[in-house]
C-alpha cells in the first residue's frame, strides 16, 4: 500500500513551482472555495508550517472553538503575506509532514489534494497532485458515501475519463478525476457542474 504521506509533498512542491511560473494575477483569482481567492486557499493550507500548537491553540480560542471562523479569518489575513513567503512555506517539510487532528495521513493528503484542484481547476490547469494521491482521495469519498461534504451520491455512478477508476450505480458522471474529486468535495466546477447535496 502506497504511503500516503509520501504523496503530500510532491502535491504541495508541483503547486509551489505552478504558482512560482506564473504572474502574480493569478493569486488573485477566484478558486473554487466559496468566497475564496486563491491567494486565501494558500494561506489556509500553509497554516501549519506557520502556527505553533501554542499559536493555532490562541487562534481557536479567539474564534471561541469554531474552526470555520478561524480557518476564514487566518485566511483573510495571512492572504496579505508576501507571495514568497507563501509560496516557502508551500515548500516547507513542516507542512508537508503535517496531519490534521485525528486525520493521520489520510487527512492530510486529503487536504494538499481538495485544496490543489481548488486552485488548479480555477486556473484551468491540470492536477498538479500524483495521480495515485487523486484516485486515493476518490477511494476515500467514495468511502464515505460523499458524507464529508455532503453530497448525496443515491443512484449516481462516478467515473474517471482519464483512468479506469469508477464507483457505484446509476446515472452516470464522467469527467477527468481531478474534476471528480472537486465534485465530490461539493464543489461547483467553473462550467457549472455539481452534484445534488443532502
Amino acid at each position: 500500500m502506497t504511503d500516503l504521506q509520501s504523496l503530500v509533498a510532491p502535491t504541495y512542491g508541483r503547486l509551489a513551482d505552478l504558482l512560482a511560473a506564473a504572474t502574480v494575477k493569478i493569486w488573485d483569482v477566484p478558486s473554487l472555495c466559496e468566497k475564496w481567492l486563491v491567494r486565501h486557499v494558500i494561506a489556509h493550507v500553509t497554516m501549519p508550517a506557520r502556527l505553533t500548537p501554542e499559536l493555532f491553540g490562541a487562534e481557536m480560542a479567539a474564534a471561541r472553538g469554531d474552526f470555520t471562523v478561524l480557518s476564514d479569518t487566518v485566511a483573510a489575513r495571512d492572504a496579505a503575506l508576501p507571495v514568497a513567503d507563501l509560496l516557502e512555506q508551500l515548500r516547507a517539510p513542516t507542512l508537508h509532514a503535517w496531519q490534521p487532528p485525528g486525520g493521520g495521513a489520510a487527512g492530510a493528503l486529503s487536504h494538499a489534494v481538495i485544496h490543489s484542484l481548488d486552485v488548479t481547476i480555477a486556473l484551468g490547469h491540470p492536477p498538479v497532485a500524483p495521480r495515485e494521491a487523486v484516485v486515493a482521495i476518490l477511494d476515500q469519498l467514495t468511502a464515505a458515501n460523499g458524507a464529508w461534504f455532503g453530497v448525496d451520491l443515491t443512484d449516481v455512478r462516478v467515473e474517471a475519463a482519464d483512468t479506469d477508476w469508477s464507483w457505484g450505480s446509476g446515472q452516470l458522471v464522467r469527467a477527468d478525476s481531478g474534476a471528480l474529486v472537486a465534485l465530490l468535495s461539493g464543489r461547483t466546477l467553473p462550467d457549472g457542474r455539481t452534484l445534488p447535496r443532502h
